[in-house]
């Protein structure tokens, strides 16, 4: 079965130039620091919130002989620049510092101490705002069947029809064999776990299917007009699969500002009769619908937007993300009259929108400041053109279930649109 450990634990930490290489971090002089993450280290010296350097981190961990599993460590936000070294081998890098990523591990691992190692590169100026840096989100360590639900792969649309509500629900899976029979089973539970719906299919009897090639490193999926990227695992050949499903749900308790209600979907994959994955996620049921004339409506009440613009970082505490001072905020928020923010100007954290949902807060959910032209010498301007497409990616998949989602923003006061054709 799926295992998520949290990984926040046992870090070491220490600071060091620009251009400092992976060999040079054996030296006997360096000083590391025992941190807990999430950990921002711009924010313990106040004096000099744009410096510049390079934050690497440590920890080792230690793992049983092989299994057939397949091992990914993941990042919920890492600002910015970052590459990830597993057993003194790169296991991937990033460089947006807003958007989540992760990496498969499995190739990389052995039985007994491992280390792995993330080293972040900070060059200002990069933000027109406070960023912090380092490591200042959550770290999980995945562990999943060779069969399993791809990260981030299912998609759930609840749409009125009639006198029901119709729920589709596409899942991606990836198959380690050709041989055995899967079966995905979705299950909708109310908030009390009583059982409101179920379908199951057989995988190949409902899916749209991709090899991968044997010898790439990773498989671009199209869904739905947007491209994906899938890594490849550790058993060859395998497969992606993505299977629709339909259920229908009757007189359902609708998400809104007042009763932020909120139904399970519960995701399982079965071989031969055994569940060997399972996801459990929340979502709602309302309706959104924008008027050209009269404005914005949810589950057709008309809704006037109080709105404010919020920056990730937490104030005096930096941009490291701490669950409980964020609630703080919005509660001030919400005292305040507010009842929609813009996650400005970047992607939010996992905990921003747990809340939202929970709380009753509509999110306009941006993803950039800046495109091709820079705002700054050092932003994400120099890596768009090659990663925009990614960090898309990654920004809608995780966060298109959730019910406060009300617009997307591609971007703020972007120079592109305004400097020729291809901006706009």
């Amino acid at each position: 079965m799926r295992m998520k450990q949290l990984f926040n634990d046992g870090w070491q930490f220490t600071k060091r130039a620009i251009g400092t290489k992976l060999e040079d971090m054996n030296a006997d002089d360096i000083r590391w620091t025992e941190v807990d993450i999430p950990h921002d280290w711009l924010i313990y010296d106040t004096r000099n919130l744009y410096e510049t350097g390079e934050g690497w981190y440590r920890k080792t961990f230690f793992m049983d002989a092989a299994a057939s599993k397949v091992y990914s460590i993941c990042f919920e936000g890492v600002y910015m620049n970052t590459t990830v070294y597993v057993n003194g081998l790169v296991a991937g890098e990033w460089k947006y510092g807003y958007s989540s990523f992760e990496f498969d591990i499995t190739k990389l691992l052995k039985a007994g101490e491992n280390e792995i190692v993330v080293q972040v590169i900070h060059q200002s100026p990069n933000s027109r705002w406070y960023s912090g840096a380092g490591i200042y989100r959550n770290v999980w360590l995945k562990t999943t069947p060779l069969t399993h639900i791809i990260t981030d792969g299912i998609y759930i649309s609840a749409k009125k029809d009639g006198d029901h509500w119709k729920v589709e629900v596409d899942t991606e899976v990836v198959l380690a064999s050709n041989q055995k029979k899967e079966i995905v089973r979705q299950t909708i539970l109310d908030r009390d776990g009583q059982v409101i719906g179920v379908v199951e299919n057989s995988v190949k009897d409902k899916s749209f299917t991709r090899n991968f090639e044997p010898a790439a490193q990773s498989l671009q999926v199209a869904k739905k007009g947007m491209v994906i990227n899938i890594q490849k695992q550790d058993t060859n050949p395998l497969d992606a699969h993505r299977v629709s499903q339909c259920l229908q749900v009757k007189d359902p308790i609708l998400w809104s500002l007042e009763n932020t209600y909120l139904y399970t979907l519960k995701t399982e994959i079965m071989e031969d009769g055994a569940i060997i994955d399972e996801i459990r996620q929340h979502f709602g049921f309302r309706t959104l619908r924008f008027d050209k004339n009269e404005g914005f409506f949810l589950n057709d009440t008309y809704v006037k937007l109080h709105g404010a613009c919020m920056h990730h970082d937490l104030g005096a505490l930096g941009a490291a993300m701490n669950k409980t001072a964020l609630r703080r905020q919005l509660v001030m928020l919400k005292e305040m009259g507010i009842n929609a923010i813009r996650t400005s100007h970047n992607m939010p954290a996992v905990e921003m929108m747990e809340l939202a949902d929970e709380m009753g807060i509509l999110i306009v959910s941006e993803a950039f400041d800046m495109w091709e032209r820079s705002k700054t010498e050092y932003d994400y301007a120099r890596f768009f053109p090659e990663w925009h497409e990614k960090d898309v990616a990654s920004w809608i998949r995780r966060d298109r279930n959730h019910p406060s989602i009300i617009m997307w923003s591609i971007g703020n006061e972007i120079y592109d649109t305004h400097a020729g054709e291809r901006g706009r």
